[in-house]
């Protein structure tokens, strides 16, 4: 699933106009040694955070059914998680690395989701949309300062592309067999009883009812 993301996101952002051709596209994390060694116009993706959405949290099953329309499976429904990247512009300048960003930033900027041609994998396999924001504020409990620190490199501007996830669970049960007799209920015995049907009481033989 990730790998898939990854890709998706690559191929969108080497596809924007006006991102030079020759501007990498890597998903390393920019560490003060990576920076130091970084030689090329570059546009680095790090994925620096995973954890589920529960609010997204769905109850109930999903069901399969065969060609006939019976059910043969029941699953969870999917779980939703969110990868967030660390997105950030690398030049000799800082200008050019202003303008990078601005150019990523109006180009995703439009899109709520991973367009259809680029999901690939389990992405397809699930056929939901794959949620996108872009530039939102981080949660109260993560900070980009806590990020760069982490990284042992110095604050730098960046933008923080989310992309929200649906993975299934891989639990499956298999659906019993399919109920094809109907209810039967049989009054014969009531009636030789005596018994009426609307009071239920029982009638002596030769009186009237």
């Amino acid at each position: 699933m990730i790998a898939e993301v990854d890709q998706a996101l690559g191929e969108l952002v080497r596809e924007i106009p006006g991102i030079p051709k020759d501007v990498d596209v890597v998903f390393d994390a920019p560490t003060k040694d990576w920076a130091a060694r970084r030689n090329a116009p570059t546009v680095n993706l790090y994925l620096y955070d995973i954890r589920e959405d529960l609010r997204r949290r769905e109850r109930g099953f999903v069901e399969t059914r065969n060609e006939n329309g019976i059910v043969v499976t029941r699953a969870p429904g999917p779980r939703f998680f969110k990868l967030s990247y660390l997105v950030t512009a690398w030049t000799q300048r800082p200008e050019d690395e202003h303008r990078l960003l601005d150019g990523l930033l109006r180009a995703l900027l439009p899109f709520d989701a991973l367009p259809a041609e680029l999901m690939t994998g389990s992405l397809a396999e699930m056929g939901r949309p794959v949620a996108v924001t872009i530039a939102l504020p981080p949660p109260e409990d993560r900070a980009f300062a806590d990020v760069w620190s982490s990284l042992g490199g110095e604050l730098k501007p960046s933008l923080d592309v989310v992309v929200t996830v649906p993975m299934a669970t891989g639990v499956v049960f298999e659906a019993g067999p399919p109920v094809t007799a109907g209810v039967q209920a049989e009054f014969s015995d009531l009636l030789e009883a005596g018994v009426t049907e609307d009071r239920g009481q029982r009638v002596p033989e030769g009186e009237p009812t």
